[in-house]
């Protein structure tokens, strides 16, 4: 029922007002000749640098039109590394733009090798001519491509015009001077001696998911610039994330981390973007969820959250955060006689995670994690950053607007503080990954 839906909307997809196609075409002829002119004294350097060689590459254009895709060859050797280091081998395909092969907002154009045009997916993502900047190739360059790239193209499509255009452009200045698409790197890097676990998305999930069928404890940590600076400074703190089972990389600061360490983090995963993805996994499972932490009124609204969402969900208990040390025995044998599979704990850094070190074993649960805000963002409390400007790593900027009171020091001082450290490492640092 939910594809016939899908398919009747797309019968009566339109490729957009058509003054703004007809705006767009013209300002992609515009621009591309404009930047023929200006850099064809590079484009000549770089066609005798690819030995006056002209490749043709096969691809699906708009309406699933075919056609073909004009760079530079790239030679062996230093030539070849000069083209593709500065991408100058990319430069003919502004004669694309201009012929109307391609604009410079859209999805990336396809191979049509194995591509099944006859989909209704396929068809409606080639409603809308390919581009040269595409709103999946910024989330690579983000580390936030948790999706397919088909589900994002979509995306784009469904909200393609003006407004969108131009956001993409704006998110693809910070994408190309800070991003990188990183696919292979080492497994893990190290920071101050902490294994950080260098895993996609997916990756983690699956580990997770894995581990909650099995009998060992085991606990999960995100580590952002702030646990990291806690943990520089507090060593108690510093050994469990040591001995954590996993530590993921979360947040812009990790990921610069990784590029002045020459470790590239691959993807950002975070407990807030993971949360969905996991309950989605386990709803069709029966593994039971356990949540502890923040305030009553807080953990009921995540409740209405995961029950609106995730029906069938088994979340078999739950406990706010508010309570002394005398209770912590009665509260850690109620998780265990809830028989839950997976403990989620949102009492904030360091806190969390000093408290499920302690407390693991006696829990009875197969994996917990430390979730930070995360039952703020979804039970409302506390708005989530908008997309874009996840996708140009200025969540911390949003969440310093939210509350400058409490975070001022955290990352006005903090961000600092962690990039500092983070050089110390690379350059002074005698330890090794």
């Amino acid at each position: 029922m939910k594809e016939a839906r899908q398919i009747k909307e797309w019968s009566h997809l339109k490729t957009g007002p058509k003054p703004f196609s007809w705006g767009k075409r013209a300002f992609d002829c515009l621009l591309s000749v404009i930047l023929l002119i200006v850099l064809s004294p590079i484009m000549l350097t770089a066609y005798l640098l690819s030995g006056c060689c002209l490749q043709r590459t096969p691809k699906i254009g708009q309406r699933s039109v075919p056609f073909d895709e004009l760079t530079f060859c790239s030679p062996q050797g230093f030539r070849g590394w000069i083209l593709e280091k500065f991408r100058f081998s990319r430069l003919p395909v502004l004669f694309n733009i201009l012929k109307g092969d391609m604009s410079f907002v859209g999805p990336l154009p396809m191979s049509p090798d194995g591509l099944n045009l006859s989909d209704w997916r396929i068809r409606k993502r080639n409603s809308v001519p390919p581009g040269l900047i595409s709103l999946w190739w910024i989330r690579q360059r983000a580390n936030i491509d948790y999706g397919s790239e088909l589900d994002v193209d979509l995306e784009y499509v469904d909200n393609h015009g003006l407004r969108t255009d131009v956001g993409i452009c704006l998110r693809a200045i910070p994408a190309i001077l800070f991003g990188s698409n990183v696919r292979e790197s080492k497994e893990e890097m190290s920071l101050w001696g902490i294994r950080i676990h260098n895993y996609t998305m997916a990756e983690s999930l699956e580990i997770i998911q894995q581990w909650l069928g099995s009998e060992r404890r085991k606990q999960v940590c995100f580590v952002n610039a702030d646990c990291a600076n806690i943990a520089y400074r507090d060593q108690k703190y510093l050994e469990v994330l040591k001995k954590a089972d996993l530590c993921l990389a979360d947040g812009i600061g990790l990921k610069l981390a990784g590029k002045l360490l020459d470790r590239e983090i691959v993807q950002n995963v975070n407990g807030t973007d993971m949360f969905p993805l996991l309950c989605e996994r386990l709803a069709q499972t029966d593994a039971k969820v356990f949540l502890l932490g923040s305030r009553p009124e807080v953990v009921e609204g995540l409740l209405e959250w995961i029950k609106d969402r995730y029906p069938l969900l088994d979340v078999c208990g739950w406990q706010h955060g508010y309570f002394g040390p005398e209770e912590e025995p009665g509260i850690v044998q109620k998780i265990r006689n809830s028989g839950a599979h997976l403990l989620l704990v949102a009492f904030g850094s360091p806190r969390q995670d000093l408290w499920i070190h302690e407390h693991l074993g006696e829990t009875g649960v197969n994996v917990a994690m430390g979730v930070g805000g995360l039952f703020d963002f979804y039970s409302g409390r506390i708005a989530r950053a908008p997309l874009w400007m996840r996708e140009i790593g200025m969540e911390w900027l949003y969440r310093l607007l939210q509350e400058p009171g409490r975070l001022w020091k955290r990352y006005l001082i903090g961000n600092g503080l962690f990039l500092g450290r983070v050089i110390k490492e690379r350059f002074f640092s005698s330890r090794q990954d």
